[in-house]
């Protein structure tokens, strides 16, 4: 097996025993960086917000190409640097976590399940009654599988250690300063229009998945097909529809960030969500993420004879 593939299912593997670690995360770290940095040279101008994103985004790429560059001839360690990039960008096991947690709060606290989604979502927990909770939990739990698993599998297979930390740092500069806010609409353009774009095969991967894999797949391709696009994500928007149809629930409606409602429409036509749909969405990310890991590793050994040839000519 070709060290790209290995290092990506052993990554895998690794996140979903052992999830994040507890303490000096990279991405955390990476993160920190990203918040001085824009401390020193915020200014409201799309300009300076796109020399933040080539400025770190370039920094975490050449990273991952200094690292693979040092080690091209040694198979075994370009294995262990692509399975460590592999699971410090992925975050399948930590968000099962999260979602299994506001899951058992919902039994018995619905206060203490409203607080622990602001760790999953940006939107208003404060006044959700526990549908709508479970409703949160659910598609954050679909939109994040395509971003923090199948989307990272998917560029490290294409481009290894320098697509998997680039991607991650995008990644995060997006939520840090990708919303529309008034402090970051000009500023965070470019990380948002960034991340869309490296997303969007993966986004779309994951949706696939979703209809392959789910207990509904007519179902969750019709609901992709029609209700996409009333998502104001074009990435989350499949992703979260195909979750829907998967599940046979009904996604979307209003949701409140701040003084903003943002009505995103009915995303399948199924019943409303429950608390008893989340083990149910969980399941279904684990599918997803493992038939991810699948097309990661296919993608990673059809491209290595392709390599190959091209050194050799």
């Amino acid at each position: 097996m070709k060290a790209r593939a290995a290092g990506l299912l052993l990554g895998y593997a690794a996140d979903r025993l052992l999830g994040d670690p507890r303490r000096f995360h990279p991405v955390a770290g990476f993160g920190t960086l990203a918040a001085r940095a824009e401390q020193t040279w915020y200014a409201d101008r799309r300009t300076r917000g796109i020399a933040h994103t080539l400025v770190l985004v370039g920094g975490a790429t050449v990273t991952g190409l200094a690292a693979e560059a040092a080690i091209r001839h040694r198979p075994v360690a370009r294995t262990l640097v692509t399975a460590t990039a592999t699971w410090a960008v992925l975050g399948g096991r930590s968000l099962e976590r999260e979602a299994d947690a506001v899951a058992d709060l919902l039994a018995h606290d619905l206060p203490a399940a409203r607080r622990r989604l602001i760790h999953l979502v940006g939107r208003d927990t404060t006044r959700l009654d526990p549908d709508e909770v479970a409703r949160a939990v659910v598609e954050s739990v679909a939109e994040n599988t395509s971003d923090a698993v199948v989307a990272p599998l998917l560029l490290g297979a294409l481009a290894g250690a320098p697509g998997l930390l680039g991607y991650r740092a995008a990644n995060t500069l997006d939520a840090m300063v990708g919303h529309r806010s008034a402090r970051y609409l000009r500023f965070g353009w470019a990380s948002a229009r960034l991340d869309d774009v490296l997303n969007l095969p993966g986004a779309r991967l994951a949706a696939a998945l979703a209809v392959l894999l789910g207990d509904r797949p007519g179902d969750a391709a019709r609901a992709w097909r029609r209700d996409a696009a009333q998502h104001p994500s074009p990435n989350a928007g499949p992703v979260e529809a195909a979750f829907a149809g998967a599940l046979g629930v009904r996604l979307g409606g209003a949701n409140v960030y701040g003084s903003t409602v943002e009505d995103r429409g009915f995303l399948g036509d199924g019943r409303p969500v429950t608390p008893a749909d989340i083990p149910r969405a969980t399941r279904l990310a684990r599918r997803v993420g493992t038939g991810a890991a699948v097309v990661a590793t296919a993608v990673s050994l059809a491209g290595a004879p392709r390599r190959r040839r091209r050194r050799e000519c």
